[in-house]
């Protein structure tokens, strides 16, 4: 009986990222293919933290997150995007964006509605959206040229993409794994399609404090119409290096909230106390965000540098910890056949873009683009780009 037990996602395995990952391990390779940094967190953080358990923060907290947490987010929000969440109600604190997103989905999307993703999306969003009964329509980014060698969101095809069943429209910016950023005229469009249908946008802003060369990261709560019709969804986990720490957040408007908090108590209830208690503390440094972009920016800087000792060239990325490059000097293989052989024979693992696309072994998601991760130390990223001088000697395949 148990061997035909039906599946509620049968097409869905092992993610690409733990597939890479263990291919990495198996062949010791250095792993810029998962999104975590092999740093710790700041050790102010830390030490908040181990404070917070030494002064008996160790049980339940209140299932939307610590009243001390929620009120640190929305002065982090109003101080950023210039928008006032009520931290009583419209802030809950969640086991990482993860859950953010899930619940979101869950709470938000029934059955037979459609929610548009933007390709590529990922690949958390396609099966979140199947359990809730709903289906993913997707709508692919325009892919680099050579003219313009760089992803770009095509609105009118977006648009294009909205019927009478569209719940929601699914963003995520700075966008992995392109790493493009929102500017004005995009939040121009998204306020022409929320005004014209009436959708949510669920915005998942992990690496909202990671954005370069000066640039302001433009979430949706910039704005007061799309303000309230989003929920925006953060990683503290991605923000302060912590990413096994699970902690994150989302913001909507009060009655959203409430439909999102009935499937959050029912998931995880709440989550870590000393964590959430240790991490208000840091947030009332007055520098505890204003350093990161500049931390990043020299390591996308680094790899970038480096990468041009070899055949790999580097996509502009604005955003993120993560960098795409053009593989095509090496291969016109499948993105994923190009990752595993470099993992294989190089000894360093990547990301291949094809993975998120709804059918990663079509044409149209593969443009010879490997994602590699940067939130690494410097002497990790040193020591894989010496190994990726060696594709040098590579010829096409």
């Amino acid at each position: 009986m148990l061997n035909s037990l039906p599946s509620k996602l049968p097409d869905v395995g092992g993610t690409i990222f733990a597939e890479m990952s263990a291919l990495a391990q198996e062949f010791q390779a250095i792993n810029l293919g998962q999104g975590f940094p092999d740093y710790s967190p700041p050790d102010p953080l830390i030490r908040a933290v181990a404070d917070a358990m030494a002064q008996g923060h160790n049980q339940y907290a209140p299932m939307p997150g610590l009243l001390q947490l929620r009120q640190a987010i929305a002065s982090k929000i109003e101080t950023q995007h210039g928008h006032a969440y009520a931290p009583e109600s419209e802030i809950t604190v969640t086991a990482g964006a993860t859950e953010a997103l899930m619940s979101s989905l869950l709470a938000l999307v029934h059955p037979g509605d459609e929610v548009v993703l933007i390709d590529p999306s990922y690949d958390l969003y396609a099966p979140a959206i199947r359990l809730a009964g709903a289906s993913a329509v997707r709508v692919p980014m325009r892919p680099p040229e050579t003219n313009d060698p760089s992803f770009r969101v095509d609105w009118n095809r977006v648009e294009a993409a909205i019927t009478k069943k569209t719940r929601m429209l699914v963003l995520n910016f700075p966008h992995n794994p392109t790493g493009l950023t929102l500017k004005p005229e995009d939040l121009d469009a998204l306020e022409f399609l929320v005004g014209k249908h009436p959708i949510l946008l669920l915005s998942d802003e992990a690496y909202e404090h990671i954005v370069f060369d000066g640039q302001t990261h433009l979430s949706p709560a910039t704005r007061p119409l799309l303000a309230a019709h989003t929920v925006m969804v953060s990683s503290f986990g991605k923000t302060f290096h912590a990413t096994g720490w699970k902690t994150g957040y989302c913001c909507a408007p009060r009655a959203v909230m409430r439909e999102i908090q009935k499937i959050h108590q029912f998931t995880v209830f709440s989550v870590s106390t000393p964590m959430q208690a240790g991490i208000a503390q840091y947030l009332r440094q007055s520098d505890a965000l204003s350093g990161l972009s500049g931390f990043y920016q020299k390591k996308r800087d680094r790899l970038t540098a480096g990468l041009k000792e070899t055949p790999l060239r580097p996509l502009h990325t604005e955003g993120t910890f993560f960098l795409l490059v053009d593989a095509s000097a090496i291969g016109f293989s499948l993105e994923k056949t190009l990752a595993i052989r470099l993992t294989r024979d190089i000894g360093v693992a990547s990301i291949p873009v094809s993975a998120f696309y709804a059918d990663p072994d079509v044409p149209a998601a593969n443009h010879h683009l490997l994602r590699l991760c940067f939130a690494k130390l410097d002497t990790t990223l040193d020591a894989a780009l010496e190994r990726l001088s060696g594709l040098k000697s590579w010829s096409r395949g």
